[in-house]
């Protein structure tokens, strides 16, 4: 990678008023290894004041970092992660595109390490595992690891992949592949995770990399929103996705 290239960085949000400002601070301040930021934020509905927030970054940070693009996209109503991150994926220009949750669980300091298989094993994709790094880890819920792992697995059994962690929120991709399969995205949710997994592990030839990152979780009374019947829809997503063309 000779010349300067950009990374597209993909942050779907929904009422999280309290932390998006600190993590487009941490992004936009994050090491892209001389890549270019290209920001895409999509607020999806969000009623507690969190448009807000967005609509000022521009001018908060476009005078202090010029060679950062930010682009704000608004849902009108709520219409789940999925679609959220399927409306910013497709508006993306960059040659590698970066999945970013927006409440702070996962750091962007492991930009660097998210990265490195693109530069130097020439990946597709590259998945950012909690459960194989020696990075800090908050420690919380049994059973959400336990399903985790549950649902890693039985992904794993349909796509015949051995990745460790595929409910991750850090997916990073090559930009003209996930641009390709963006369109096709259906799912509702958190269906996202599945969904795009088997979707990858379709293509013939693809790349896959995972990595070790940290992991900060929340719990529900700091914002944490994922529960049991996103892991029952998961389930139904993998089924789906693995037995349709």
């Amino acid at each position: 990678m000779l010349k300067q290239r950009i990374l597209s960085i993909v942050i779907p949000v929904y009422n999280e008023h309290d932390y998006i400002l600190e993590t487009l601070i941490r992004v936009v301040q994050a090491d892209s290894k001389g890549m270019l930021k290209e920001i895409v934020v999509i607020d999806d509905g969000s009623t507690d004041g969190t448009v807000n927030v967005i609509r000022k970054v521009p001018k908060l940070f476009l005078k202090k970092y010029p060679t950062v693009s930010i682009i704000i996209v608004e849902h009108a109503k709520n219409m789940g992660k999925s679609m959220a991150l399927r409306t910013g994926i497709l508006k993306t220009t960059g040659d590698i595109v970066l999945v970013q949750d927006a409440d702070l669980e996962y750091d962007p300091h492991d930009y660097p390490t998210l990265l490195e298989p693109f530069f130097d094993y020439q990946a597709d994709v590259v998945f950012g595992s909690r459960f194989i790094s020696n990075r800090p880890h908050r420690v919380l819920y049994y059973w959400h690891y336990t399903v985790n792992v549950a649902l890693t697995m039985f992904s794993n059994m349909f796509t015949n992949l051995n990745l460790t962690d595929m409910e991750t929120g850090y997916k990073v991709f090559k930009g003209t592949l996930i641009r390709k399969i963006a369109p096709k995205l259906s799912c509702s949710r958190f269906g996202f995770e599945p969904e795009i997994t088997g979707r990858i592990a379709k293509i013939k030839k693809v790349k896959i990399y995972e990595v070790g990152i940290s992991y900060q979780g929340r719990t529900y009374e700091e914002g944490k929103k994922i529960g049991w019947k996103d892991g029952l829809y998961a389930l139904w997503v993998i089924l789906k996705t693995s037995f349709s063309s």
